[in-house]
């Protein structure tokens, strides 16, 4: 997803004000928009009262007689979206991008994420305002974590190798995850693909403000 820019290379990352490199413009874009679409579209599906759709009742049909009498695998497979695991595989990106002395990845890969998961805490959820016990479900909170912080990494990482497997790792643990979180009583199916929908159009946004700002600084420092 990422590929050299003439525009942002030389002085700017010198100075880690600024990217060598940028996701593709157009391929960033569409992925946002489409993420963007779902997640608004989706709450058009929620009955009254933002109880479980069609789709949620036969999902958990299907989860919860499996599951029910074994509740510890579906805390062992919600675990992909624990804070400290997810927390963990952020601190692991910024120490790499540290170690490269790449200022400007090391400080987007901190800040990007967790403003997507402000954003989605005081406005998103709030705006949608679907109910779940004693909070709002929609997105999920921890999908959007998890989602956020692998998307931001995706967009940083210049080889296209660890792009791939670490989407194909994150795809297979967010399916448990969200198995697990179903099983659980945590979300509705509906939440967590809202909540993976959301993260990916926030993180993509997100990263391009970044962009923007670190190649202003770098202008400015030029």
């Amino acid at each position: 997803m990422s590929r050299p820019t003439e525009a942002t290379a030389g002085v700017a990352d010198a100075r880690g004000r600024g990217p060598e490199r940028t996701a593709d413009p157009l391929i960033s874009a569409v992925t946002a928009a489409t993420g963007a679409t779902v997640a608004a579209t989706i709450p058009l599906s929620f009955p009254p009262g933002g109880g479980p759709t069609a789709f949620d009742l036969a999902v958990d049909q299907r989860v919860d007689p499996r599951l029910d009498a074994r509740p510890w695998i579906a805390e062992v497979l919600s675990l992909a979206t624990d804070t400290g695991v997810v927390l963990a595989i952020l601190c692991g990106g910024v120490a790499w991008f540290a170690w490269q002395r790449r200022w400007w990845e090391t400080a987007t890969m901190v800040l990007v994420p967790e403003a997507a998961v402000a954003i989605n805490a005081w406005a998103l959820k709030p705006f949608w305002s679907r109910p779940l016990y004693d909070y709002f479900a929609y997105p999920s909170g921890h999908t959007v974590h998890l989602v956020a912080v692998v998307t931001t990494l995706v967009l940083l990482l210049r080889s296209a190798r660890a792009r791939t497997v670490i989407v194909a790792l994150t795809v297979a643990a967010w399916c448990g995850a969200g198995i697990g979180m179903i099983a659980l009583d945590y979300h509705l199916t509906t939440d967590i693909v809202g909540g993976a929908a959301a993260a990916i159009a926030l993180a993509i946004a997100l990263y391009w403000v970044a962009v923007y700002i670190g190649r202003a600084l770098g202008a400015r420092s030029g």
